[in-house]
C-alpha cells in the first residue's frame, strides 16, 4: 500500500541520524514490547507488517520504532477481541503498577528459526542476467515492493527458492509461494542523475512484481 511507511527516496524528512554504540534497546519500556511480540510465536510477520502501515502517518512518524510496534499490537489485540481500547486508556492512566510475577533472571532469548522457503511445481520465469522492469504495482494492501523500486529497470543477479508472498499471507489469503530474485539497479536508474556516480542498490523482489524488459 502507498503510505508514510514507504519513506525510501522520499525528500523533506533529514538525514539519517547514525547514533555511536547505539544501545538495542533505549528505554525500558522497548525491550518490553520486543518481548511481548516475540513470545507471541508463529506470528504472521507480513500481517504484523501491514497493521504497523496502517498506522495514520502522523503517529507513525512521532511514535518511534518500538512506539509502532506497540500501537499496532494493541489494535491487533483490540481487534481479536481480546481487549478494547477504553481498557488500555484505563490501565495507562492508572497510577498503580502491576507487579510481574515472573523473573527474566537467567534466562537468555533466542530468535525462534522460521522457514518462508516453500516447494512448487512450476519452474522460475526469470534467470540470472536477464534485464527485468519492475510493474507499476500500487496495491491497496501490503507489498514489498517498494514505491522508488516500481517502472524501474534491473538486472536479476540471483534467483532464489521459492518464498511464503507477503502480498496474500498478510491478508490470510495463503501463502501462495512465489519465486524470489535479487534484482540490482543503477542508483542513477532509481534516484536520477543527481545519484551517485558508479554505484548500485540490490532489492529483493517476488516474481509478480518483475516482467522482462521490453
Amino acid at each position: 500500500m502507498n503510505g508514510i511507511h514507504d519513506m525510501g527516496g522520499m525528500h523533506g524528512f533529514g538525514t539519517v541520524e547514525v547514533e555511536p554504540d547505539e544501545p538495542v534497546f533505549h528505554e525500558r519500556w522497548e525491550s518490553r514490547v520486543f518481548g511481548m511480540i516475540q513470545s507471541l510465536g508463529g506470528s504472521n510477520i507480513d500481517a504484523g507488517r501491514h497493521s504497523i502501515e496502517r498506522l495514520d502517518p502522523v503517529s507513525y512518524l512521532e511514535k518511534g520504532y518500538y512506539g509502532r510496534w506497540l500501537a499496532a499490537f494493541e489494535r491487533g489485540l483490540s481487534s481479536a477481541g481480546v481487549l478494547t481500547p477504553a481498557e488500555v486508556d484505563a490501565r495507562m492512566g492508572s497510577a498503580e503498577p502491576t507487579a510481574s510475577t515472573a523473573s527474566g533472571e537467567g534466562r537468555t532469548w533466542r530468535p525462534t528459526s522460521r522457514n518462508y522457503v516453500r516447494k512448487v511445481d512450476a519452474a522460475p520465469k526469470f534467470s540470472v542476467g536477464q534485464n527485468i522492469t519492475t510493474r507499476n504495482h500500487q496495491p491497496g494492501g501490503h507489498t514489498r515492493l517498494p514505491a522508488y523500486g516500481r517502472c524501474r529497470r534491473g538486472v536479476i543477479v540471483r534467483v532464489h527458492p521459492a518464498m511464503v508472498y507477503p502480498d496474500d499471507n498478510a491478508h490470510g489469503r495463503g501463502e501462495n509461494p512465489q519465486y524470489l530474485y535479487t534484482v540490482r539497479f543503477d542508483a542513477a536508474e532509481l534516484w536520477g542523475p543527481g545519484a551517485e556516480a558508479n554505484t548500485g542498490v540490490h532489492i529483493d523482489l517476488f516474481e509478480p512484481y518483475l516482467e522482462l524488459e521490453a
